[in-house]
């Protein structure tokens, strides 16, 4: 619980660094995280600003036979979005139904968004 209440924390404070070390110190310690703790990792890396490691996360989260939710495409997406990367944004939205999942609104806002500083407005008009 402390090492998932601390990455829960840095996410909050866009700590997306000490996020990561808190991750691999409780794998190091012998614990598994949990989808919610991974989440939380990827939403310090969105709010960071490091699209690469969300992604990388998501990956690791499949390694793990973990299965990926909304709230983790979602924070990718935007993480994605923030690092004007709109062509990821749009692969991982594209992903979602292949793992069984819905886009959602925040899914689409951020796709559309990242088209938009992408300046792929055609992109961006075919989410809609």
């Amino acid at each position: 619980i402390t090492y998932s209440a601390t990455i829960s924390a840095c996410a909050k404070a866009a700590q997306w660094q000490q996020a990561l070390g808190r991750l691999v110190a409780m794998q190091d310690a012998g614990l598994l995280p949990d989808i919610t703790t991974c989440n939380a990792a990827i939403t310090a890396c969105e709010k960071g600003e490091q699209w690469q490691h969300a992604l990388a996360l998501i990956t690791t989260i499949q390694n793990m036979e973990m299965l990926p939710n909304a709230i983790t495409y979602n924070a990718a997406i935007s993480a994605c979005e923030k690092g004007w990367e709109w062509q990821q944004a749009l692969c991982q939205l594209f992903l979602m139904p292949e793992v069984a999942l819905l886009p959602d609104i925040f899914a689409f806002s951020a796709a559309i968004s990242a088209c938009e500083k992408g300046r792929q407005w055609q992109q961006a008009l075919s989410l809609l």
